[in-house]
């Protein structure tokens, strides 16, 4: 198997982590792997199964090795693995689990507030006590004063643990809450933060993940970020910040060579701006070193990102006094370094700009313990407001779930990503330079297209062909989906702490804007799955650009969109104005599905844990039933649609099926599936079922009921069916997928006639979101007239309502804009799924009939 960068080449030794998929039976748990380079030479290789097929082979594998720009792919084959010379060692004592990476020794903590107590290299101290820091802002009004309160928080640890262990990588939990300084008593605002060692590398990853445990109403965020204390030697003018710009560094001396009468001072100051060592102590320098020394002394530096478009840099020389602007920029690459004679400290933050407003200060840099400060929320921004944009629902108006106001913060998160680098002597600014674009970049290995369409082991997509000319055109279409919603996210900035990732609902033509401030019509929060659409545009391409699209799309959906602990935990909040927003509190928010493939191509631990926590979901709909509008008081004792509520637990049971091979999983979706085999009408029953949770059981109330057959098939169901029916081999379940997608297909008096009139075409709205079921259908009864109804539901926009072909107008209104006038991302997402379906199933049936009359269609537009 042949595996290549994505795009970034690391140019040193870099520990990278990946997943792979494997044909079912192609490899056993028992085989083990190994990985050669260009060169036909093995490299030490780190594997651990992630998932499983159901007859007991490997499905998924997930690798670490420590690797370098030397190679551009690799092939992973079965076969006996090559002993390390490096390996990381870890000790596990009372109170501390100490570290050591070959290059790097570190002690961390198991009790207390600094996490990392000290890190050193081969007996040198590079930095010690790292911790977690915020900042809450308390408010009164007095008066007709407005008063605010600063306090200051810290990390104190609960847990700590090793997670994973291995020659290469190494996985270290950490789980805890912030105490008050002036309170040790009070605590708020969990995290969980896991540290990655690799053997023989000088760098620590770190992934943390804040929670909101707060009153919105009261508890203003004003800071959240880590801290380290790095050890710096030598004299001021030897001491130097380097700060990431747009495209390199910008550095700072603590005490400039500059003076008024030696003004470049024989070249050396130069050299100190490019930050070399400078010894000033042989005594042709002394007239040189006493001006240097009058110089201001400067010890603190701060880089504020508080826009996607721009950030500033201040320093001062100390806390009396004012702090002065050095420069601004666009979009800093969010890296900070401290250091002296000895080398130093390197602090690196994943999309620092995206997720304004973020900053990177170092305090006291003259001093004997400097402190470097990374914030993920930058104390100089205003506070997090987390309160609803209203103290109402608009349910009928703006298309708001339920009258209830259930728009809570409470139990949501928000993970980013943190390098850290040490250095025992002065890195160049080329150096840092490269080590800020690779931290910048999504450093992963990644197998071709045809080899993830191959294994089958990601449900029904196709490859792009362009070789037909009609489905060229079409292929056209659905990169033209992509490129919209990429440049969108630029030209509407999509960007934020909390929105990065999101896109809009639907798009007002008339204000020229999105519907931001509509209810139901603002975010998207996984609505239609875009989430699946970016995860399979990515696998039958193999593009970077998508790649980090659909990563940012899953960070934020998992995390700001769902609940991982309280009263709504396992679910996740439908679309809205405020992510959290809707009283609409569902299963399909918060589905496996829609983030699994992130956690198998890449092997994120935090990701993990979001597939873990919703595995269960299903008993959360007891106190909280998603048809409690329409059925509030029966027999049940909650409810669920056959599609998204049930489909939803399916998508979480089999994932956890396929991660864990636990039987009860299984036994889950067999429960409900072997109901609806047994009903009369099948997958067509419903679609409103009455549900018991404790033994995962369908309780059919009669078919034709409340909840409309679209929704069935619109978050994700045809995708988690399909994977479900090939890797079960259930023959009856993929008849019943056969026979609701032909059904959806049919004329009313056909609809009536087969269902006893119980069925109608009012049931069944919006047919363009079953086009793939119906291919399905297609596919299996090899019936070219179903194949063409299929491509009609996708190539008529009379029926799809998506706006074919997709082509951006130029206005010029508060700004110049592109737009597609009638754009909504529901059918987008909803279309370009179905399309690559299609394709795949029954591609040799798209006509140039068909797609002529969108290109007519087009001619119209023009006229």
């Amino acid at each position: 198997m042949k595996v290549k960068w994505l795009n970034t080449i690391p140019k040193s030794m870099t520990g990278v982590s990946w997943g792979v998929p494997w044909k079912k039976g192609e490899l056993s748990r028992e085989e083990s792997l190994c990985l050669m380079n260009d060169k036909n030479e093995k490299i030490p290789l780190q594997s651990w199964p992630t998932a499983f097929w159901p007859d007991g082979s490997v499905k998924w594998t997930g690798h670490s090795a420590v690797l370098n720009g030397q190679s551009q792919s690799y092939e992973i084959r079965i076969g006996d693995n090559v002993t390390s010379d490096l390996a990381v060692q870890v000790i596990e004592r009372n109170e501390q689990i100490h570290v050591d990476t070959g290059i790097l020794q570190v002690a961390i903590n198991k009790i207390g507030t600094n996490i990392i107590e000290e890190i050193t290299s081969n007996g040198k101290r590079i930095a010690n006590h790292l911790k977690l820091i915020a900042k809450k802002e308390f408010r009164k009004e007095e008066r007709e004063r407005k008063v605010i309160e600063e306090i200051d928080l810290e990390s104190e640890i609960e847990e700590v643990k090793i997670e994973k262990s291995g020659i290469i990588r190494n996985v270290i939990k950490i789980t805890g809450h912030h105490k008050f300084l002036h309170d040790k008593q009070q605590t708020g605002l969990p995290f969980k933060l896991r540290l990655y060692f690799y053997a023989g590398t000088a760098t620590i990853k770190i992934v943390h993940t804040f929670f909101y445990d707060g009153n919105p109403q009261k508890d203003y965020i004003k800071g959240i970020g880590i801290e380290a204390a790095p050890h710096i030697e030598g004299e001021n003018w030897n001491r130097h910040v380097c700060l990431g710009g747009d495209v390199g560094i910008y550095p700072e001396p603590a005490q400039l060579l500059l003076t008024r009468r030696h003004q470049r001072a024989k070249g050396l100051y130069n050299k100190q701006i490019s930050g070399e060592m400078i010894d000033l102590h042989d005594a042709q320098y002394k007239q040189i070193r006493d001006h240097a020394e009058q110089n201001a002394e400067w010890n603190d530096f701060k880089l504020i990102q508080d826009s996607a478009d721009h950030y500033q840099i201040m320093k001062r020389t100390n806390k009396e006094c004012s702090w002065i602007t050095s420069t601004h920029g666009t979009r800093s690459k969010g890296l900070l370094y401290t250091g002296g004679k000895n080398g130093g400290l390197a602090f690196g933050l994943r999309n620092f700009w995206q997720k304004f407003p973020s900053s990177i200060e170092v305090s006291g840099l003259t001093g004997e313990q400097p402190k470097m400060k990374l914030w993920f929320w930058s104390p100089d921004a205003n506070a997090m407001d987390l309160r609803h944009y209203n103290t109402k629902t608009h349910v009928l108006s703006a298309y708001e779930g339920f009258d209830e106001m259930r728009a809570t913060p409470y139990g949501i998160a928000n993970t980013s990503e943190v390098y850290l680098n040490c250095y025992t002597s002065p890195p160049t600014h080329d150096e840092l330079t490269v080590k800020m674009d690779e931290w910048q970049s999504p450093l992963v290995l990644v197998c071709e297209p045809q080899y993830y369409y191959d294994s089958n082991a990601l449900g029904v997509w196709s490859l792009p062909d362009k070789t037909h000319p009609v489905k060229g055109k079409i292929e056209e279409q659905l990169d033209n989906a992509i490129l919209f919603y990429k440049e969108e996210m630029e030209q509407r900035k999509w960007y934020g702490y909390w929105h990065y990732g999101d896109v809009m609902h639907t798009y007002d033509s008339v204000r020229h804007q999105w519907m931001y401030d509509i209810g139901g019509f603002a975010w998207q929060n996984t609505e239609l799955v875009p989430n699946i659409w970016l995860w399979n545009a990515f696998l039958r391409s193999g593009r970077e650009d998508i790649f980090i699209m659909a990563e940012a799309m899953t960070r934020h959906t998992s995390e700001v969109d769902c609940y991982h602990f309280g009263e709504y935990a396992g679910l996740g909040s439908r679309h809205n104005v405020i992510h959290w927003g809707c009283g609409c509190k569902e299963a399909r928010i918060s589905m496996a599905g829609l983030h699994k493939t992130y956690y198998f191509l890449t092997t994120d631990e935090r990701v993990g844990d979001l597939l873990e926590e919703v595995r269960d979901a299903d008993q959360s709909i007891l106190s909280l039933d998603p048809m409690r509008e329409f059925y509030p008081r029966d027999e049940h004792q909650t409810h669920a649609r056959v599609g998204p509520d049930w489909a939803a637990f399916c998508s979480n049971w089999f994932t956890a099926l396929e991660r864990t091979e636990e039987v009860r999983y299984y036994d889950k979706i067999m429960s409900g599936m072997n109901v609806l085999k047994g009903l009369p009408m099948r997958l067509l029953s419903g679609p409103t079922f009455g549900y018991d949770p404790s033994t995962s059981k369908l309780i059919h109330m009669g078919d034709g009921n409340e909840g409309s057959y679209h929704m069935v098939i619109a978050f994700g169901a045809p995708q988690t069916w399909f994977e479900i029916a090939d890797a079960f081999e259930d023959n009856e379940w993929k008849d019943m997928l056969v026979e609701f997608g032909e059904f959806y297909s049919l004329s009313n008096d056909e609809k009536l006639k087969r269902s006893n009139r119980t069925l109608h075409d009012k049931l069944f709205p919006l047919p363009m979101l079953a086009a793939g079921m119906v291919a399905y259908a297609a596919a299996a009864k090899r019936d070219k007239n179903l194949a063409e109804k299929a491509w009609d539901l996708l190539l008529n926009n009379e029926i799809s309502q998506m706006c074919l072909p997709i082509e951006k107008e130029t206005i010029s209104v508060w700004q110049n804009l592109n737009e597609v006038p009638g754009i909504t991302t529901n059918t987008t997402s909803q279309w370009c799924l179905n399309t690559m379906i299609a394709l795949e199933l029954i591609g040799e049936h798209v006509s140039d009939l068909q797609f002529k009359k969108v290109l007519e269609r087009q001619e119209c537009h023009k006229k």
